[in-house]
């Protein structure tokens, strides 16, 4: 991969197409500009963390504090993206509207997944759910970009991941 071996500026449509062995009008016809690749790229690797993360959840935790640990655990070793490719191209998308809109559909989708997860354990409205769930995802990524930038270790982070989703679901434990 053209991020990971050389950085997010390298990648460009040409130089896609050269590493592929294509040529640019092929490039051109599936990815009409650099921020189209680079944002398909961006839903891929998202795509990718999303369906370990569901892997990790379907193992059916018992109760609330398997349950949080669980989901504190899954969701930081899927968003700490090792290779930090995820916050690369991220950062290389800053500024575009397109990209706003992107992370806002890939935030909203983490957020249902921590609403359905949770759900079961807490006896709130959906919609204050809801609400807790934007920050919570919200602090998982901000321990997630931590833990790329070398500020946290890995280990930290899930531990202050699972303090902070434990205090969401004891104090509205079902």
């Amino acid at each position: 991969m053209i991020v990971r071996e050389e950085d997010p500026d390298s990648l460009t449509l040409g130089r896609l197409a050269e590493r592929a062995g294509v040529s640019k009008p092929v490039v051109y016809d599936h990815f009409p500009t650099r921020s189209a690749l680079l944002i398909e790229l961006y839903k891929w690797i998202d795509t990718e963390r999303i369906s370990s993360f569901a892997e990790m959840m379907s193992k059916a935790p018992k109760n609330a504090q398997e349950t949080a640990d669980l989901l504190a655990s899954s969701y930081i070793l899927c968003a700490a993206d090792k290779t930090g490719e995820f916050h690369v191209i991220g950062a290389a998308l800053a500024g575009s509207e397109e990209k706003a809109v992107v992370f806002q559909e890939l935030l909203d989708n983490c957020v249902a997944m921590f609403v359905s997860v949770l759900t079961p354990h807490v006896g709130i409205s959906p919609k204050s759910l809801q609400q807790l769930c934007v920050g919570l995802v919200g602090a998982g990524e901000a321990l997630s970009v931590a833990i790329s930038r070398g500020h946290m270790q890995h280990e930290e982070a899930v531990e202050a991941f699972t303090a902070l989703i434990k205090g969401i679901s004891g104090a509205y434990s079902a």
